[in-house]
């Protein structure tokens, strides 16, 4: 994309106790080191799906992610928006 740094199958380490799991999980698509996209081509976005979303954003440290599913007629019937930790301010 012009303009907007994306980084697709993202590696990342997870850390836990002073063990380093330098493979620890992938994100489909990391935008400009701040969004997650997780993709799905998927009947309907289950609960699973969300928890996995919001486990990397508490992993990776980051605020905001999308659920993206592209087995549905119209785009927008596919997306959900996810919010972790939202900083009061």
């Amino acid at each position: 994309m012009r303009g907007i740094k994306t980084e697709r199958q993202k590696i990342q380490p997870i850390n836990f106790k002073g063990l380093t799991l330098d493979e620890g999980y992938r994100l489909d698509v990391l935008v400009e080191s701040k969004i997650i996209l997780e993709l799905k081509v998927v009947e309907s976005l289950a609960d699973i799906h969300t928890a996995q979303l919001l486990t990397y954003l508490k992993l990776s440290q980051l605020n905001l992610g999308y659920l993206l599913n592209f087995n549905v007629t119209q785009m927008k019937q596919g997306i959900k928006r996810l919010v972790n930790n939202l900083k009061k301010t």
